[in-house]
């Protein structure tokens, strides 16, 4: 299929992007890779009046560490560049960012899509949205009442639904803190597919021991989800099997042509427990 009509607006720089996005109002839509918008615009399941095209403005193109040891990843980084980047600037810190993207796609669209793209997209299987909530990422949005900051937390509201407001673009996505103790793993029909389940592991490790972690969970609702009851077995000393027989208890993951609910809750336990033991490896 082809996409309905629309009108082009390329944007020089952030400014203008969000100047345009306020002008032209809800029925405009912001463009980068356009690995995911494009593809529902080719089935019509989105048709915005206005593409706002934001690929052109090089500010947003960067990753780097910042003073605090954080880092700091512009919204129109590929992934492909997050993959390919050099030990100093992810080191063994931010290794699971590295990792984690060969589980997108196939080459041609890690080396288009942006990670900024994945996050405003919202898909709660996307590698980037469990990454940015496991982690304690914050997203910085800019509009024309200016900059905010907003938690990985409060900012994945539904099914492709964000906190960000029509006029306002993300353009840094930050992850406050190195987490050499996490793994990302996944599910999925083929190679490349959308995950049927994803789970992300974070674990607090000291002299060897499993003090605590943080469990984030893909593919089981609406959005991307923390799973408290798996974290109390982490922080309570429990074994990985326990771990991941306890968040395949908590959630209720809906049942569809690609898994049933008792499917998905299989795949929930298996993965922790492989997510569990891989961040432990590190």
């Amino acid at each position: 299929m082809k996409p309905a009509p629309f009108r082009y607006h390329r944007a020089p720089d952030v400014e203008g992007a969000t100047r345009l996005l306020a002008e032209l109002g809800e029925d405009a839509k912001a463009i980068a890779g356009g690995q995911s918008l494009v593809a529902m615009m080719n089935f019509r399941l989105a048709r915005p009046r206005h593409l706002v095209d934001i690929g052109g403005i090089r500010e947003l193109d960067r990753l780097h560490r910042d003073a605090g040891g954080g880092l700091r990843i512009g919204a129109l980084t590929t992934h492909h560049t997050v993959q390919t980047a050099p030990a100093e600037v992810l080191g063994a810190g931010f290794t699971v960012l590295r990792d984690a993207m060969g589980w997108i796609g196939h080459l041609p669209i890690r080396t288009r899509g942006t990670v900024g793209g994945s996050i405003a997209h919202a898909d709660a299987t996307a590698e980037w949205c469990l990454l940015a909530v496991a982690l304690d990422a914050e997203f910085v949005a800019r509009g024309p009442r200016g900059e905010r900051s907003i938690p990985a937390a409060d900012f994945f509201l539904g099914y492709y639904t964000t906190a960000l407001d029509p006029d306002e673009l993300l353009v840094e996505i930050v992850f406050p803190r190195p987490a050499p103790y996490a793994a990302l793993t996944e599910f999925a029909e083929r190679r490349g597919d959308f995950a049927l389940v994803a789970a992300v592991v974070d674990l607090d490790v000291e002299e060897g021991t499993v003090r605590g972690g943080r469990v984030a969970l893909g593919g089981v609702a609406a959005t991307v989800v923390r799973v408290p009851e798996a974290e109390s077995v982490l922080a309570g000393g429990g074994s990985f099997e326990a771990c991941a027989a306890a968040a395949a208890e908590a959630v209720d993951p809906p049942a569809d042509a690609s898994g049933s609910t008792h499917y998905r809750r299989g795949l929930v336990r298996t993965l922790v427990r492989r997510a569990c033991e891989e961040a432990m490896s590190r």
